[in-house]
């Protein structure tokens, strides 16, 4: 192999090396004995104990799951029901207002959107009394936001590529506008659904500004709690909690793409 074929594969296995050298050495870091995180002092659970008797740390991963779960459910519809404007209703007034806003939230700055937001809620609260202060209710909204932005673009692009005779032949065959949808649009488009839930999912639950600016008291995402502990020192517990979120995360990956290429070679 000439030196120049080195390049490519030298190339490749750096970037890996850059990507995931960090995550490993937090894995092994995990189940260190010491309390000090950068000096091993032997094997040990004792942190994962540690974690699961932590009430602060566990209440905030179940509200960043709740909101997560939330965001993404109605950002996929948001997102979808905008793409369908894009893609299918060719050109009207406002069109090019609505390519912007739909735009907007992946190029703005996460601290112009969270104060955009905060100032909102306020308004909204001082002329029609909802929401009552801030919490669980104003982060999702605040995560659907901007995470139907991200749905709406992979949505467009997979509505794009669809060949729409299916869509015809069903109409021609006497099926309603629903039931194409349900039965041709639909199926062809989940992949792009699925993957911007994915995307929404963990655009919300890695999110830290946005929910700093609109969160209220008892409504602490996990992003928050961990900033919160971080500026104090890192613990052993925090890279027990970051091991458990990586598998769960890497378990749903898995699963999920198991299923798409099951549902692609169906497909075939």
């Amino acid at each position: 192999m000439t030196g120049r074929g080195w390049v490519l594969p030298m190339a490749v296995v750096f970037g890996f090396v850059f990507l995931y050298a960090p995550i490993i050495s937090l894995v092994v870091f995990s189940f260190n004995e010491s309390r000090l995180v950068t000096v091993w002092g032997g094997f040990s659970t004792r942190w994962y104990g540690e974690l699961l008797r932590d009430r602060q740390i566990l209440n905030a991963a179940w509200v960043s799951l709740k909101v997560a779960f939330w965001s993404a459910n109605l950002a996929v519809i948001v997102g979808t029901l905008g793409a369908f404007v894009l893609v299918r209703m060719g050109r009207f007034f406002g069109r090019l207002l609505l390519t912007g806003m739909i735009t907007a939230p992946l190029v703005m700055p996460e601290v112009i959107t969270g104060l955009s937001l905060l100032l909102l809620f306020v308004s909204m609260e001082l002329t029609l009394g909802w929401p009552a202060g801030r919490g669980l209710t104003t982060i999702i909204i605040a995560h659907t936001t901007f995470c139907a932005a991200f749905v709406a673009v992979i949505a467009q692009s997979r509505l794009r590529d669809m060949d729409e005779s299916l869509e015809e032949a069903a109409r021609d065959l006497g099926a309603g506008p629903v039931r194409v949808f349900f039965d041709i649009t639909l199926p062809v488009i989940t992949p792009a659904l699925v993957s911007g839930w994915l995307l929404a999912f963990t655009l919300s639950l890695d999110d830290l500004v946005i929910a700093s600016f609109v969160s209220g008291p008892g409504a602490s995402t996990l992003p928050m709690v961990i900033f919160s502990k971080v500026r104090l020192g890192v613990s052993p517990d925090v890279n027990a909690l970051a091991t458990i979120i990586i598998g769960i995360v890497t378990i749903a990956v898995l699963i999920v793409g198991w299923m798409l290429r099951k549902q692609a070679r169906a497909g075939r």
